[in-house]
């Protein structure tokens, strides 16, 4: 059997490689590994979470000193060419730390690395280029990531936006700006842009922003970009079109139902990413990519033989999610090989935002208390602000608030953190939640005075709730 993958630097094609060359033999003859990325490394590390990590660390420590009454002296500024020096540098490491373990596995008698770009010729050809060699094998992985998304705005064409990878990379930046994106790209990133002195105006179209947070922590966050960072956000807003004028932009746009105007030196795009599908051919096969394209087992709709794993799925862009998506790809082509039943990739919701500079991030496993209503299961709520716990006041981080919710007979249904070190609480969550843990036998006492003393409070308080039932 001849698998070929096309995206292999990236988290999902490393994974399903990863899984596949332990069964070469008689399972799997040959493997193909195909990228033409340059340099190689996937996007998490070149363009996602990585880099962007780099820099809201910086622009976290800014804000730590600049809201510490104990602390005097003029606040530090932030040196964007020391920034993106020391960003370029991690990445290229890990990038080629990324590299050597794809060419590792080239090593394997059996497989091959091409540095080339493949496009579908056919159902079951490929095409490599600039050599034209074709490939015709068993099956095929497609984890090529995704890809910025620019909204079709009448006149954005005519403003030369600022998207992330800009921003990523920007060692200037402009004194002011209106940005468009209000979901996980644009809440980590506008708090560097505004700690690194741009004055900013942010779009949003809903009353709050976090779309899968209870309202209270949509609410929260919103106030601490209002206060904290003097951010100007305008809710129930809705962009119209944008136009260049002498000193920059101008958005006309719809606001509480009124017609106003935002003006700016620059342009910030953070609406998201999309499959990534460009130049693929997938027209010459019988694939169509769009919402639902990629069944459950990773398989798309119309070819059984055809996994698709990560981004480009459209699924759902998270970095753990691509690796598993990937190992459940490997092993299900290796079922349907052999006749074998293919399994379902199940996720547990998992996510992490590294929003306000990262000193109150955003964490939610498993359910919310609405997701658990709207899936009709008897539970309880608790929620404890970060302000209950002393050791929040202690660290200068006293924002900020965290839920439970408990099934009626206690077990762990879901977490939610918008507070100082929460996202380092989403490991231990994942264990309550995932293992289905009775809350009656989670420990409820910290060792030593600690941020997890928030958890402590939750715990306790779930289980006061549900012996008054």
């Amino acid at each position: 059997m001849h698998v070929a993958l096309i995206g292999a630097y990236g988290s999902a094609g490393t994974a399903v490689a990863g899984r596949l060359v332990d069964h070469l033999g008689d399972e799997l003859s040959r493997l193909t590994l195909v990228d033409g990325g340059d340099p190689g490394g996937g996007l998490c590390i070149l363009r996602g979470c990585m880099p962007s990590k780099e820099v809201i660390s910086a622009a976290g420590h800014r804000y730590s000193a600049r809201h510490d009454d104990r602390l005097h002296g003029t606040t530090p500024e932030l040196d964007l060419e020391r920034v993106v020096e020391t960003k370029d540098g991690h990445v290229e490491n890990f990038a080629r730390h990324r590299r050597a373990a794809v060419h590792d596995m080239a090593e394997r008698e059996g497989v091959e690395f091409r540095h080339e770009r493949a496009t579908f010729v056919d159902d079951r050809t490929l095409r490599l280029a600039p050599s034209g060699d074709e490939l015709t094998p068993d099956y095929v992985v497609v984890a090529t990531g995704s890809t910025i998304n620019v909204p079709d705005l009448p006149g954005i064409d005519t403003v030369d936006p600022l998207t992330s990878a800009d921003v990523l990379d920007a060692t200037s930046l402009p004194e002011s700006g209106v940005v468009m994106g209000f979901g996980y790209i644009g809440l980590e990133l506008v708090p560097y842009l505004a700690e690194a002195g741009v004055d900013l105006t942010v779009v949003e179209h809903d009353a709050r922003p976090l779309d899968e947070a209870d309202p209270d922590f949509g609410d929260e966050l919103l106030d601490i970009y209002r206060e904290e960072f003097g951010i100007e956000v305008l809710t129930h807003a809705y962009e119209q079109r944008v136009e260049a004028t002498d000193e920059g932009v101008r958005m006309h746009l719809e606001h509480d139902g009124e017609a106003e105007t935002r003006e700016a030196e620059a342009l910030f795009v953070f609406t998201g990413r999309r499959p990534d599908v460009d130049g693929l051919g997938l027209e010459n096969t019988a694939v169509e990519p769009g919402r639902g394209w990629v069944d459950d087992t990773m398989q798309a709709r119309e070819d059984p033989r055809m996994f698709v794993v990560g981004d480009v799925n459209g699924k759902e862009p998270i970095l753990h999610v691509a690796k598993e998506q990937g190992f459940v790809a490997a092993d299900n082509i290796l079922a349907h090989a052999t006749g074998a039943e293919l399994v379902e990739y199940q996720n547990v919701h998992h996510h992490v935002v590294f929003s306000a500079a990262g000193v109150y991030p955003y964490v939610r496993v498993g359910h919310s208390a609405a997701s658990a209503t709207e899936a009709g299961i008897d539970h309880v709520t608790v929620t404890r602000r970060a302000s209950d716990d002393g050791v929040f006041k202690t660290k200068a981080a006293p924002r900020g608030l965290a839920a439970l919710v408990v099934r009626g007979d206690g077990t762990v249904l879901g977490y939610q953190g918008m507070h100082y070190h929460a996202d380092v609480m989403a490991k231990t969550m994942q264990f309550a939640v995932e293992m289905g843990l009775d809350v009656h036998e989670v420990p409820d006492r910290a060792y030593h005075p600690t941020t997890p003393e928030i958890l402590d409070g939750l715990f306790r308080e779930a289980k006061a709730e549900l012996a008054d039932r």
